[in-house]
């Protein structure tokens, strides 16, 4: 039988090679949050890819049972963070259909309320009470997923911590911690740099 951990370590690798592969590039670029930088991370060519989503939810569902944390949705600032949670949510349905945990739910945060209908942030199943985490695609300054934060403890849920597709190690994380949230990444920019041709 094989070791999930070593299984988990593969698809790390495979991970980090796609990012650097897919979405990593070295150059003068300004930030969303108006920083100039010499890495650029767009984590949609990888999230919305077909292998990027299979390798980010068997990934990102391990370490979140690595975690400890109890989590029933996981969710984010639309758009980045949306491939991210749903594909921990697909790999959570297959994990619960060979009798491997709980199924967790996905959701998105709209960026603002809508002005029809129910006007709701949160779309989605995410329901009050919930234990959640809130996904990132990059965390650069922690803007996005704090917003998100806010936006989930608004609408009732309790957020156990923070999960990032990629780690920019700008400060981000601390930003976040100070808070008094754990932030886990599956990547950081540490181990991209030395990848990106």
């Amino acid at each position: 039988m094989t070791d999930i951990t070593d299984t988990t370590e593969t698809y790390t690798a495979r991970l980090i090679a796609l990012l650097a592969e897919r979405s990593a590039k070295r150059g003068d670029f300004v930030l969303a949050s108006g920083r100039r930088s010499s890495l650029y991370v767009d984590c949609r060519l990888t999230a919305m890819h077909p292998e990027g989503q299979l390798l980010i939810g068997r990934v990102g569902l391990a370490t979140l049972r690595a975690s400890g944390w109890t989590v029933d949705s996981v969710g984010g600032l639309t758009l980045g963070a949306d491939p991210i949670a749903y594909a921990i949510a697909h790999a959570s349905a297959l994990a619960a259909e060979q009798g491997r945990g709980e199924m967790v739910r996905g959701f998105t945060v709209r960026k603002e309320a809508k002005q029809h209908g129910t006007g709701k942030l949160i779309e989605g199943p995410f329901q009050p009470g919930d234990h959640v985490v809130v996904v990132e695609d990059v965390i650069t300054t922690g803007g996005s997923a704090l917003k998100a934060v806010d936006a989930v403890r608004a609408a009732g849920g309790t957020v156990v911590g923070v999960l990032a597709l990629v780690d920019r190690q700008e400060g981000g994380r601390e930003a976040i911690e100070a808070t008094g949230l754990q932030v886990l990444s599956l990547v950081t920019a540490e181990q991209l740099l030395p990848l990106i041709t």
